[in-house]
């Protein structure tokens, strides 16, 4: 496995980065376990959760199959680089109360200690703000993240699907109160979807952020499914199925999957591979649902991409082009 460092920290991490979304919703609580056994065996030592995976009446339960996981032992929690977020309500649909959602310092005080017991941990190293939250100043956010990190139950704090200018504003904040700022930032991210080259890359790269990509294969666009539809597999569902509804895009999925068969390669590990050539990504996140879908984003990090074949990826799928140059005329 490929080691790089996160963002300005000092913390050493795989360049995949191991999504859990799918553990309690899609995989139960012993193939969860298996898979994360085999990850880190494989070397990943970047975990990525959330509180509210599990979703609906089962929010958190993906918190605590980790927890359950790390209670095994064998230093489990120790060899791991844990990274949850915080902003959705946790209660009960029909219990929801205010102040148990967003970035409010008594929400961000209640979270942490509830992922902390799901998790069966301590401390948690990279706290991530899921979603921007407009009505509270980040004076306040960082008040209560210095305190968490003061209490050793944090190491770090991150952001997750901020604009460019909340990176900055977030930052900015942070460096006149002497507060360590975010050091990571998780954004959609592919080659189907490149928009983030446009301002999110850019700030995280000028401040300092890891930036960890989220959904690299564009809900299952960029992972071959056209070829998978020919044969009678699975077809396109959520944003690959509207991906693939518009003739024009699909024309270009189709361009991609020929242009990568004529290289004899596997479009879900080029698209992971791709990912791992771009300035400032720290690793992508894959949500494998079986083992078998591990060793296929594992093969992706020892996958060389020629430049023949970079360049054809960039007909099929050009990108915005550099900031500010590309939108200054």
């Amino acid at each position: 496995m490929k080691y790089t460092q996160l963002g300005r920290t000092g913390l050493k991490v795989s360049r995949l980065v191991l999504g859990t979304m799918n553990f309690g919703p899609q995989t139960d609580e012993a193939d969860s376990h298996a898979i994360m056994d085999a990850a880190l065996d494989a070397g990943i030592n970047f975990f990525d959760t959330a509180n509210v995976y599990g979703w609906g009446e089962n929010k958190g339960r993906t918190e605590t199959i980790i927890g359950n996981w790390f209670a095994k032992g064998g230093e489990r929690r120790d060899k791991v680089v844990l990274a949850t977020k915080v902003y959705a309500n946790m209660a009960a649909t029909d219990e929801a109360w205010p102040n148990h959602d967003k970035l409010s310092a008594v929400n961000i005080r209640r979270a942490v200690d509830a992922s902390l017991k799901r998790l069966r941990t301590d401390y948690i190293d990279v706290y991530q703000f899921h979603h921007i939250d407009r009505l509270t100043p980040f004076e306040e956010i960082w008040q209560a993240i210095d305190v968490l990190v003061q209490q050793g139950k944090i190491l770090y704090a991150g952001s997750s699907n901020f604009p460019g200018y909340k990176i900055a504003q977030a930052n900015e904040v942070a460096a006149r109160r002497g507060s360590f700022g975010l050091v990571s930032e998780q954004c959609l991210y592919n080659l189907a979807e490149r928009r983030a080259e446009m301002e999110v890359i850019p700030a995280a790269q000028d401040y300092g952020l890891g930036v960890i990509p989220w959904s690299p294969l564009h809900g299952g666009l960029l992972g071959g499914v056209l070829k998978k539809e020919a044969e009678g597999g699975r077809r396109g569902s959520g944003r690959s199925a509207e991906a693939l509804a518009d003739p024009t895009r699909r024309a270009q999925v189709q361009a991609y999957e020929d242009l990568l068969d004529k290289h004899g390669v596997e479009p879900g590990e080029a698209a992971l591979a791709w990912l791992l050539t771009r300035p400032g990504v720290t690793g992508p996140i894959v949500g494998p649902r079986t083992a078998e879908q591990l060793g296929s984003a594992l093969r992706a990090v020892e996958l060389e991409l020629g430049e023949e074949l970079l360049a054809g990826l960039d007909e099929v799928f050009p990108g915005p082009g550099p900031s500010p140059e590309a939108f200054a005329w």
